[in-house]
């Protein structure tokens, strides 16, 4: 329910969250949704139901066990497998929790409350501030280990090793753990394999499935709306990022109000909005502006949807180069009210997901989770 901050669950507007964070879709077309200050993750089924799938709300620990039973310590990073099992990040107690999807919770891999940047399996490993997560096919869990400026590995059995990254906080090139990393955030997987990493010193880099790290784009610490080929382009703060169907990376310039494109060859180009100039305008991509674009997703068509947080709305670019604004109104006071297009309320965007049918779903800061059809239509 947009506005009222809460753990009820419930149906559809009935239930509550508090401010939610991670957010990830199953192959059934379910809905996880990690909540850091409840220290619970929650489920919302493809009718809208919300339950509290595991952890209890306002108690902080590390327990496993069945459900509501197990415990959760700033849970952030969220993400699934082909099986249904969700794999999280659990920040505070730097361990990465395993979730059935019967909801039976187990430590992975990571000590609770032992923050370090030890390999091993199970609980000899240590982390330190767990941040985004991926899964791949095998079920192998990528992890953007923030605190440790590391990016690691851990194996369907709980066996952790660094992959890449040194532990030196910089942005530097090269193999395995002759790279490193400045604080990495976010982490996705494109369809080559690869791990795509964002970080928070406006770098995008890239890690092959031999360990080769490159800087895609951007050069940590210089900041800018630069288009140019890999480390000669510039970046504000690079949040959200996506991938295409034909290999190419969307990522949502936060700071720098802009929308931009990476293309296999690393060239980097702004594909909307105005470079440090925010705002609001549809049209022509060349002559538009967004503020505070956060979450980004990419469909089938190549069409790429934007969730223009200080804006309110949902904004959709066009293959072909055209923005619109698909829903929400941003000249209205936030609001999560339901309806199609303007007439439509969004209050705070700042996550997007597309699930197995096409459906777009949304992450708002008003503690709601919001679905969006191809026509503008949105339901709580």
């Amino acid at each position: 329910r947009a506005g009222r901050k809460g753990n009820e669950d419930g149906i559809g507007s009935a239930a509550t969250f508090l401010d939610p964070a991670g957010l990830a879709v199953d192959a059934a077309g379910n809905v996880y949704v990690a909540e850091p200050a409840a220290s619970v993750i929650r489920k919302v089924t493809r009718e809208g139901v919300v339950t509290t799938f595991a952890g209890s709300p306002g108690q902080a620990g590390s327990d496993d066990g069945e459900g509501r039973e197990a415990r959760f310590d700033a849970p952030r990073g969220v993400a699934t497998d082909r099986a249904g099992n969700v794999y999280v990040a659990d920040e505070r107690a730097a361990t990465i929790r395993k979730i059935t999807k019967e909801g039976t919770v187990t430590t992975l891999a990571g000590e609770p409350g032992a923050s370090g940047e030890a390999d091993g399996t199970g609980s000899d490993a240590r982390f330190r501030a767990p941040g985004g997560i991926a899964v791949d096919a095998d079920g192998v869990a990528w992890v953007a280990d923030t605190g440790n400026g590391t990016i690691r590995r851990v194996s369907p059995a709980g066996a952790v090793t660094t992959f890449a990254g040194s532990g030196a906080f910089a942005s530097l090139d090269g193999a395995g753990l002759a790279a490193s990393f400045a604080r990495p955030l976010g982490i996705a997987r494109d369809a080559y394999e690869n791990l795509l990493v964002t970080e928070e010193v406006s770098a995008l880099r890239r890690v092959t499935p031999a360990g080769v790290v490159t800087t895609l784009a951007g050069r940590a610490p210089a900041y800018g709306d630069a288009d140019a080929s890999g480390p000669d382009a510039r970046f504000r703060v690079p949040y959200g990022v996506a991938t295409s169907p034909s290999g190419s990376l969307f990522v949502a310039d936060r700071a720098g109000a802009t929308i931009r494109k990476v293309t296999p060859a690393a060239i980097v180009t702004t594909v909307a909005g105005s470079g440090g100039a925010p705002g609001f305008t549809d049209g022509p991509a060349a002559q538009t502006k967004f503020n505070g674009p956060s979450g980004i997703a990419v469909d089938a068509a190549e069409n790429v949807y934007v969730a223009d947080r200080a804006n309110n709305v949902i904004r959709r670019v066009s293959a072909e180069g055209y923005v619109s604004t698909l829903a929400g109104d941003p000249y209205a006071p936030p609001a999560s009210v339901d309806g199609t297009g303007p007439d439509a309320r969004i209050a705070g965007p700042v996550a997007l997901a597309f699930d197995g049918a096409g459906r777009l779903w949304v992450l708002e800061e008003s503690h709601a989770v919001r679905r969006v059809t191809t026509d503008g239509g949105v339901t709580t």
